[in-house]
């Protein structure tokens, strides 16, 4: 006797046909909302590292323009202390103070996320004792 197709399992097959694809669909739906989360940490990551290296240029350029037969080249030094793509950024202010020197670096901050940021800046210090 052969076996009987009920409408229970009959109905089974037609419906997974339907559904083909509704997964990959809805993967490429959600696919923006990754990508820019991806690129939220990607530019939080660089704020972070552009802030880091905005300090060691101002303590390098501070220590440079508080030694008195270096106090020309602060900003040579301040530049050189950092990445080639975060000094070509960077703004050394000049060195303000009286018995200790203080050295302001202004870098941009790159923006990943398409111009949602606008132009941002960090701005770091440093204070250092004159010799």
């Amino acid at each position: 006797m052969a076996p009987v197709r009920t409408s229970h399992t009959a109905g089974r097959g037609r419906g997974r046909r339907g559904d083909r694809g509704s997964t990959a669909l809805e993967y490429l739906g959600f696919l923006p909302v990754l990508i820019l989360i991806g690129l939220a940490g990607i530019q939080l990551g660089l704020i972070a590292y552009t802030a880091q290296q905005a300090g060691t240029g101002a303590r390098a350029a501070a220590r440079t323009a508080s030694q008195d037969d270096l106090r020309g080249s602060y900003e040579r030094v301040g530049k050189a202390s950092m990445t080639g793509w975060v000094a070509q950024r960077a703004r050394i202010a000049p060195p303000t103070g009286g018995d200790s020197v203080t050295v302001t670096v202004t870098v941009t901050i790159p923006d990943v996320l398409l111009g949602l940021l606008g132009d941002r800046t960090v701005e770091k210090s440093a204070t250092m004792p004159r010799d």
